[in-house]
């Protein structure tokens, strides 16, 4: 049987500091740059941990919303959010290259990812904001979105992303945070939800459906609870099941 390999990556940089713990495990981060939260001094402690452990960094922009942990919709003029989104990723850009690291990808954050994934002038906007990036830098996406149409139209190099902790609707829409079953925190359970989507490219939603997914990178958040235990599952487990994390 041909071996799977997968992503595994995990948004940091966002206070919960338990980075040193899930650093060894994981294969590329996502550092939190000054949206949603984030500074130059945590993204710099952040980028020199991955440098340590060999994980690819990865920019995490977001609406600029501390307020509301970037979790939150946002009606914000064009080009504010154009310029916030370039700032965010100029930031963290500037400690790479201190740290001579490549940019590996940009994954954005909360309420930005979800709706620049259905909406498509959004999308657009989003792209536009990134397009220097556009030839050396990943875009990590969710499958069947706006932004991996548009993405794929403008020749962005994609990587589909689905989120190992989090529940899905039929739609391929996330379970809001507000459903008590947004989040998914037993590591079998975990591990079943991963299994399925990497090796049989579909996922069980919350209404037991099976839709078809693509997936090469999964996502645990840092602040999900039980975040280490589950990823170090992950990683003891998948080994088992002919998937590699590369």
């Amino acid at each position: 049987m041909e071996k799977i390999c997968i992503d595994i990556n995990c948004d940091v940089g966002e206070g919960v500091s338990n980075e040193k713990d899930l650093f060894p495990l994981i294969s590329s981060c996502n550092i939190a740059c000054g949206g949603h939260t984030g500074d130059k001094i945590s993204m710099a402690s952040t980028v020199q941990l991955a440098r340590l452990n060999n994980v690819k960094v990865g920019a995490h922009p977001s609406y600029p919303d501390k307020e509301n942990f970037g979790r939150a919709s946002m009606k914000i003029p064009q080009e504010e959010l154009i310029n916030s989104i370039r700032t965010q990723i100029y930031n963290l850009e500037g400690i790479t290259t201190e740290e001579k690291l490549k940019l590996n990808h940009i994954k954005p954050h909360g309420a930005l990812y979800n709706d620049i994934a259905k909406n498509k002038a959004l999308a657009k906007l989003f792209l536009k904001s990134i397009k220097k990036y556009k030839k050396d830098t990943l875009l990590y996406v969710p499958y069947a979105s706006e932004v991996e149409k548009e993405a794929l139209k403008q020749n962005f190099k994609i990587v589909y992303e689905a989120f190992a902790d989090r529940n899905y609707k039929s739609d391929l829409k996330l379970l809001s945070r507000q459903d008590p079953n947004a989040l998914i925190i037993e590591k079998e359970k975990v591990l079943e939800h991963v299994l399925n989507i990497a090796k049989h490219r579909k996922v069980k939603t919350i209404t037991g459906q099976e839709t078809k997914i693509l997936a090469e990178t999964f996502c645990i958040h840092s602040d999900t609870p039980l975040a280490f235990e589950i990823v170090l599952y992950l990683t003891q487990e998948l080994p088992n099941h002919n998937i590699q994390i590369k």
